[in-house]
């Protein structure tokens, strides 16, 4: 089991990603665990208010530091837990990363704020993490990505078999899929699909996954071990896409 305790303003967000679908279930049969604390409530002043302007000037206010130490202090076994905050300018997430988190026991997400948040925080968390290269107005979305993409590589979360190869995790985006009717406005199943081959199938997924990460997203294929079969595919590839 993962547990995962979420500091945040608006839990409400949190709150709305993990009540229904899988997440749900995974929670009621206890493979997960979400517990979500809204660091408003240790502001320690009377009007709750956590933010302040910026030492040296600058847009916007600040999220300060204290109420999300009193937060953090707050969760037990906090010194065994793999403390993130969701920033922009933090570790790029990706499937591995996934992978990695899957393995861990117990995992903090503070939420970030992008008016800012006071730098001292990051003397008590072990990381930053990035969801991509653009800015929200908050870390919900990108905690609730977070949650979502490790909590679905638990064991017994989904199928064991439905993570194998998929994107990313094969390091090759996914090969297309096709379920019924087998044509549709003129559109066709490939036929090799419904051929029963099962060698022929598993070759043209292969090369179907090789030809939609070269048009794609090429970069991937210097990330990863090609098989001779896999070069001789990626050749014939590249004069399909490139005549």
């Amino acid at each position: 089991m993962i547990r995962f305790d979420i500091l945040t303003l608006f839990p409400e967000i949190i709150e709305g990603m993990v009540s229904s679908s899988i997440l749900k279930r995974a929670i009621e049969k206890g493979l997960i665990e979400i517990n979500i604390i809204d660091f408003r409530e240790y502001a320690g002043n009377k009007h709750s208010t956590v933010d302040d302007y910026a030492y040296g000037g600058g847009a916007g206010m600040l999220i300060r530091v204290d109420p999300i130490y009193r937060a953090l202090n707050t969760i037990e076994g906090l010194s065994s837990a793999h403390k993130i905050l969701t920033s922009p300018s933090g570790n790029v997430w990706s499937q591995k990363k996934a992978e990695e988190f899957s393995k861990l026991n117990h995992i903090v997400i503070v939420c970030g704020h992008y008016e800012g948040i006071d730098a001292r925080v990051l003397n008590y968390i072990d990381e930053e993490v990035s969801i991509g290269d653009y800015v929200l107005t908050g870390g919900e979305i990108p905690a609730g990505v977070i949650i979502d993409s490790v909590s679905r590589l638990v064991s017994g979360v989904i199928a064991d078999d439905s993570t194998v190869n998929e994107s990313f995790s094969m390091g090759l985006l996914e090969y297309p899929q096709y379920t019924r009717p087998q044509e549709f406005d003129g559109y066709k199943v490939p036929d090799i699909l419904l051929s029963g081959h099962h060698a022929n199938i598993k070759k043209w997924q292969r090369y179907e996954a090789l030809k939609k990460t070269y048009i794609m997203r090429p970069e991937l294929l210097d990330q990863i071990e090609l098989s001779k079969d896999d070069l001789k595919m990626l050749e014939e590839i590249k004069l399909e896409v490139n005549k």
